[in-house]
């Protein structure tokens, strides 16, 4: 089996500093890999991504992440990505990792995703051209992660985002702003794919569990939402998508 620990929106600052750490010293006992799904810092300055990269400095299990929308606020997102990097953190948009563990591979396909709504009622790529971006940021960033997940040829393989491809997980935040918390179009792939398992953060106030139209067990591992330093999750051949 492999063990996955998860958390995102962790809003990392310097008065944070050392806090989280603890908390993970013994993370190898507890996981074999852990997931981070965005938002780790508050305002994405190079100062908070420092306090980021030390807090999961040296740690004995491999680190996998996508930033999310306050990682990008700063327009820093390339030099935080860097820095991440430097420390051992794979960072990944529209990318993808294999991981040996235990005989078996575990596939991460990463990106940040973005907003746009769900089936029903979402945005539309039509009338002005403000909207038209908006929309076909959605597109490229899902498409993106398609083209990750469909390069994965591993025993399991997990979908990493930022923002929600379903709109079960967010139950608890108010409707109105759902379009802005994911998109229906980050979800397609990952049926797609028949990924095992789907993480994503960003919605504060939504709920932990909920499942694709296809059947894949989607996660919200945001920090307010886990209360806890990470949540762990079982894959096995006789459990998949536990």
């Amino acid at each position: 089996m492999i063990r996955i620990a998860a958390v995102g929106d962790i809003h990392l600052g310097e008065d944070a500093r050392g806090q989280l750490r603890p908390a993970l010293e013994n993370l190898a006992s507890h996981a074999d890999v852990l997931l981070l799904a965005g938002d780790l810092t508050r305002h994405g300055s190079l100062d908070e991504a420092r306090v980021v990269a030390d807090e999961f400095a040296g740690l004995a299990v491999p680190i996998v992440a996508v930033l999310g929308n306050h990682d990008h606020h700063s327009d820093a997102a390339d030099p935080i990505a860097a820095m991440l990097e430097e420390t051992g953190i794979t960072v990944l948009e529209g990318t993808a990792t294999t991981l040996q563990i235990g005989g078996r591979t575990l596939g991460v396909a990463g990106a940040k995703g973005f907003g746009g709504g769900f089936a029903g009622k979402c945005a539309s790529r039509f009338g002005e051209r403000e909207m038209k971006a908006f929309v076909e940021h959605t597109m490229e960033t899902a498409g993106r992660l398609r083209e990750a997940l469909m390069s994965l040829d591993t025993d399991f393989t997990v979908a990493l985002t930022h923002y929600a491809p379903i709109n079960g997980t967010l139950h608890g935040e108010p409707p109105e702003i759902y379009p802005f918390l994911g998109s229906y179009l980050l979800c397609e792939p990952i049926d797609e794919k028949q990924a095992d398992l789907a993480i994503h953060g960003h919605a504060h106030y939504g709920c932990e569990q909920g499942v694709t139209p296809g059947g894949v067990r989607v996660r919200n591992v945001a920090q307010p939402v886990i209360r806890a330093a990470y949540a762990t999750y079982v894959l096995a051949p006789e459990t998949v998508n536990a």
